[in-house]
């Protein structure tokens, strides 16, 4: 797949799809960390004592736990089919791949920011963050 590149008015007009997305992927991400936790201590404690957690329980844990990796899984892969590049799902971090005086630039946004104000270098990352 060749390489998209956004302008800044394209990457922009992505924003409230991408708020939207991310109001949905955020608590699909907080409750399999929790479920996740909760399989890790339901197959810990059977491990310790033989039987105290049910096979049933651990079972119900683990289909929950997959499905909600299904879930953001595909939240995920509907943003990144659009070429955006998502770093951090429970900040709501994501780049634009764009270009700069002829080379390629990630054009930075973070969720709740208002535009995006930001581009860094392909290897610099969050901390590279440049004003436009």
């Amino acid at each position: 797949m060749m390489n998209r590149y956004y302008t800044l008015e394209e990457a922009i007009a992505r924003l409230p799809w991408l708020e939207e997305k991310f109001a949905v992927m955020v608590p699909v991400r907080n409750e399999l960390a929790v479920r996740q936790e909760e399989l890790i201590g339901l197959l810990r404690r059977r491990r310790n004592n033989g039987h105290s957690s049910s096979e049933e329980e651990i079972h119900a844990c683990q289909q929950a736990v997959n499905r909600l990796t299904r879930d953001l899984q595909q939240h995920l892969k509907e943003v990144t089919d659009e070429g955006i590049l998502v770093r951090d799902v429970g900040r709501g971090l994501v780049d634009f791949p764009s270009l700069r005086e002829d080379r390629e630039v990630h054009l930075c946004w973070l969720r709740g920011e208002e535009t995006i104000a930001y581009w860094h270098e392909t290897d610099a990352g969050f901390p590279g963050r440049q004003p436009l």
